[in-house]
């Protein structure tokens, strides 16, 4: 383990799972300093064990058989330590809803229909 994650196992430990605010941030190339009120990403804000497993399951391409052999568990107990972390998170919506202004340009040039429109509006696409 390097000295940079060792650290950061260290702060983990160290907040044992309460939130907190990182105030500072320095760029260790040039060594400058930025203040503030940074929050942390939310896998970091994850406890050390449930960063290690999300780790290994990331370097096993999401194979949970790969993961059974690792962590020396069932099918089941990966599915539910998948499932709680996954409850942690918040997910980026990647198929957002078109803006209304979009939705309307394409009902004025005939590319929809009005009871389209209406449904994409609503977010019934």
């Amino acid at each position: 383990m390097t000295d940079q994650a060792m650290d950061w196992q260290e702060l983990t430990n160290l907040t044992r799972g309460r939130p907190f605010v990182v105030e500072r941030v320095r760029l260790a190339d040039n060594g400058v300093a930025i203040e503030g009120e940074f929050e942390l990403p939310q896998l970091a804000q994850l406890n050390v064990e449930d960063q290690v497993f999300v780790t290994a399951f990331v370097q096993c391409h999401g194979s949970i058989k790969q993961m059974e052999r690792i962590f020396g568990v069932s099918y089941p107990t990966i599915k539910a330590r998948l499932n709680r972390i996954t409850q942690m998170l918040d997910f980026v919506e990647t198929d957002p809803a078109p803006p209304p202004t979009e939705v309307l340009d394409r009902l004025r040039r005939g590319e929809i229909t009005a009871q389209q429109a209406l449904s994409e509006l609503e977010g019934r696409t």
